[in-house]
């Protein structure tokens, strides 16, 4: 994977406005026909980024409108050994892991199968194929017990999920792998915004790095790439210092706070890693609107030429390890408004390459 480059392709992020698997994939075939991912429509509540996972873990019970894992419910202690068993079966004994609990399925899969679908009548080779996997501190810190107790300080259920996130992305990846793609696999980390504040006080960087690099090391194991996404601002440094392949931040909006780590992101990239350049906003409508391409061109190149000053690395090697990104996913846009995200990431992508 050392050989992998970016070189300023478009890449998105997972989800839209839209109440159709179809035309939402159409869509994303049309603005990134290299690297396309497979989308998450948020108006179906089971494909939200929490819902969308919870099934096959124990204690999970459709019965509440709550994020819930059940400990104290009859034959949990069932349930969870009947878990560990099927993953010690895919992990150790080579069961497949597309016929178990850890691959999406129906109402919450429609949009991956749909992907696939649409992937395959194409018959054009991909130079990759992107999918996602909620992270384990959003996940963990989303989902409660029954004592409304977010299940990241329970190292049992902390665990369970840790690993049914991770053994999705595994089978993720081996699907796009079938069809001859580099599979790009996403941890999408929102709450990471939040590390270091009174809410997450208790969480170590050392969680975090264990956590997210055990889904990390199952991408890995079918020869993907591992990115992590964060929404706005984190301390960057305990990514920059991990495992993971493909680092995704908002550089429209805190580019600043993300160059604060030179030397670190100058070691990232000496391992042939990859940024992700979140050059396009997806916040607010009217900041959406006010964009041009050429002006995000402009301060794209502007922030790579800081980057190269402050680091050393020549730029043509920045670019060659950079996609070119919206800031976040456009899910709770208005539908014309993710339209222009979309645009705009082709857009600038194409004229950033061509420049």
């Amino acid at each position: 994977m050392k050989n992998f480059k970016a070189n300023g392709l478009p890449l998105l992020i997972g989800s839209l406005p839209m109440d159709s698997h179809e035309e939402a994939t159409r869509l994303v075939l049309d603005h990134t026909p290299d690297i396309p991912l497979w989308v998450q429509l948020p108006l179906y509540k089971k494909e939200g980024m929490i819902n969308q996972f919870l099934p096959g873990l124990p204690g999970f019970t459709n019965e509440t409108e709550k994020s819930l894992l059940d400990t104290s419910k009859p034959g949990f202690d069932e349930e969870f050994l009947a878990f560990v068993e099927e993953y010690l079966s895919i992990t150790e004994s080579g069961a497949d892991v597309g016929a178990s609990r850890f691959a999406l399925s129906g109402s919450r899969g429609k949009g991956f199968f749909e992907f696939l679908k649409q992937v395959d009548e194409k018959g054009s080779p991909f130079i990759a194929l992107k999918g996602q996997v909620t992270g384990p501190i959003t996940f963990g810190t989303a989902v409660k017990d029954e004592n409304d107790k977010d299940i990241f300080y329970n190292d049992q259920l902390k665990d369970a999920a840790i690993k049914k996130l991770a053994l999705n992305a595994r089978w993720q990846a081996g699907e796009f792998s079938k069809r001859g793609a580099v599979p790009i696999i996403f941890i999408d980390e929102p709450a990471l915004a939040g590390f270091g504040t009174s809410a997450y006080i208790t969480i170590t960087k050392e969680d975090v790095i264990q956590s997210i690099e055990e889904i990390v090391r199952e991408i890995h194991a079918q020869n993907g790439l591992a990115g992590v996404h964060v929404c706005a601002n984190t301390e960057w440094d305990m990514l920059l210092g991990s495992k993971i392949d493909i680092i995704s931040f908002d550089a429209f909006s805190f580019f600043d706070r993300f160059i604060l780590y030179p030397e670190m992101i100058k070691t990232y990239l000496e391992q042939s890693k990859i940024l992700a350049w979140g050059i396009v906003p997806t916040a607010k409508p009217e900041v959406i609107a006010a964009q041009t391409t050429q002006g995000l061109v402009q301060l794209l190149h502007g922030q790579m030429d800081e980057l190269s000053d402050k680091t050393g690395i020549d730029k043509e090697t920045i670019i060659s390890q950079a996609f070119i990104t919206p800031s976040c996913g456009t899910g709770s846009l208005d539908l014309d408004s993710a339209k222009t995200v979309l645009k705009l990431t082709k857009e600038v992508s194409a004229a950033f390459r061509q420049k």
